[in-house]
């Protein structure tokens, strides 16, 4: 069984959580073996008055990389990245934790947990004061 509609679940959670307010950040991790890529961090950003972009900063061993995209795109960046290298993808919110988790035989699930952060990103809560969200 493929985990991209799993995955495409998870994902619809993240867009909720950035509509609503709710979003704190989203992190790509633990990864197959000693890889290059380390981590990917997916974070809002302002982008003018009235409109924002997902910064997507790549954590290699050496360096970072950091590029832009609407929020439907980030999902086609990110989604080649489950399972080549990241098993697990954390989404935080002021309302849960959920964690997309692919175990060894490649089986996704995800898992909500209690909240780790009381407080949206700052930039979610400007985004909510000025209407775009």
């Amino acid at each position: 069984m493929s985990f991209n509609p799993l995955f495409a679940e998870f994902w619809e959670k993240v867009t909720e959580s950035v509509h609503n307010g709710t979003y704190a950040k989203l992190t790509l991790a633990k990864t197959i073996g000693d890889t290059e890529l380390k981590n990917i961090y997916i974070r809002p950003v302002l982008e003018g008055e009235t409109a924002f972009k997902m910064s997507v900063i790549k954590k290699y061993k050496t360096e970072e990389v950091e590029s832009f995209h609407s929020l439907d795109d980030t999902f086609a960046v990110l989604a080649p990245y489950m399972n080549n290298p990241f098993l697990t993808a954390l989404l935080f919110t002021t309302e849960k934790d959920l964690t997309f988790k692919l175990n060894k035989k490649r089986v996704a699930s995800i898992i909500e947990q209690a909240p780790t952060f009381k407080n949206a990103s700052d930039v979610t809560i400007e985004m909510k004061e000025k209407g775009i969200i």
